[in-house]
């Protein structure tokens, strides 16, 4: 099977495109055979070991595993001996990054409970956008920002993965949605449901006198004042994403600066569970959640993608087609 491989870290010179041996599944595992993968921000921030405490985590001097990718969408091939939820021929998507594997591949191993059915009436592209940055964004929302119908929620960071995903979120929650997007992107986040838009590029939005029962950081380098200069009163600020700059800024001067106060932080990363996949299924089954996606790349391409990603203007997700004659 094709795979593509990174044996040191760096930029995405490093990856490869090379030929190994299909995996076997183990008792509680299942064999994909991925039809489509996703690119998210976890995969450059793997990739460059950055921040660099992930060495701590995928390996000291060189990765662990050397294939990247979270997000798979496909039908399983074989089971193990263990699994009881699925048999070969199921439709799956899921997050695989927790589970050794990854998604940059052909076929690939998971366990079943990471893996959820695939949405009624979603392509295998669409299916495959929604783990990673559609459960990061649930869980910022629902678990750590408590979210409540009628509250005023900004999105920082609306138009990208994330941000496409929490805008529409949300709104499911019966929020009233403020977008923070650039110029180009303005109309897509209306089009995704946000009441109200506000272009970065003309407007800060710490400085308008708006406030906010929650806000939730997709993307951005805001100082963490402006942020809570933007609260109400017992408004939650979740950080999900940004600049590895404004991560360390809330890691070390975050908790001082909420030091006084009613208005909370909360920091986060997510945790894939089939759960929460069977709830974002539910969502798009329901039309109330469309995966949006930018651009598709095949897998011989996965380094260009993550380039593209890199720049930072994607619009929604940027999607991985394994040649398979049934992708789509």
């Amino acid at each position: 099977m094709k795979v593509i491989e990174y044996q040191k870290y760096g930029s995405p010179d490093v990856l490869e495109l090379k030929e190994v041996e299909k995996p076997a599944p183990k008792d509680d595992e299942v064999l994909i055979r991925v039809q489509a993968s996703s690119v998210n921000a976890y995969d450059w921030h793997m990739l460059r070991a950055d921040p660099i405490f992930i060495r701590l985590i995928s390996g000291l001097l060189k990765p662990k595993n050397q294939i990247l990718g979270a997000d798979v969408a496909g039908q399983v091939e074989a089971v193990g001996g263990n699994v009881k939820q699925f048999q070969p021929g199921d439709e799956v998507f899921g997050d695989v990054s927790g589970s050794g594997g990854g998604g940059f591949t052909e076929y690939v191993c998971a366990r079943e409970n990471v893996l959820a059915p695939k949405p009624t009436g979603t392509t295998f592209d669409e299916a495959a956008a929604v783990p990673l940055a559609a459960v990061t964004a649930l869980q910022g929302l629902r678990d750590k920002g408590q979210i409540q119908p009628g509250q005023k929620v900004l999105i920082n960071g609306a138009s990208g993965g994330v941000g496409t995903f929490a805008v529409q979120i949300a709104k499911s929650f019966g929020a009233e949605v403020t977008a923070v997007c650039s110029t180009r992107n303005l109309d897509m986040a209306r089009s995704i449901g946000a009441d109200r838009v506000i272009d970065y590029t003309q407007e800060d939005f710490s400085k308008s006198g708006r406030r906010y029962d929650l806000i939730y950081v997709a993307n951005g380098n805001n100082p963490i004042s402006a942020y809570k200069r933007a609260l109400s009163d017992e408004g939650v600020l979740v950080l999900g994403g940004g600049s590895t700059s404004q991560f360390y800024r809330a890691t070390f001067f975050g908790p001082w600066i909420f030091m006084t106060g009613s208005k909370k932080m909360r920091n986060y990363v997510a945790q894939p569970n089939q759960k929460d996949l069977v709830f974002m299924a539910e969502l798009l089954e329901a039309g109330k959640v469309v995966p949006v996606i930018d651009r598709r790349y095949p897998l011989s391409e996965v380094a260009d993608a993550i380039r593209y990603l890199e720049e930072g203007h994607a619009r929604g997700k940027v999607v991985i087609t394994v040649g398979h004659s049934d992708s789509t």
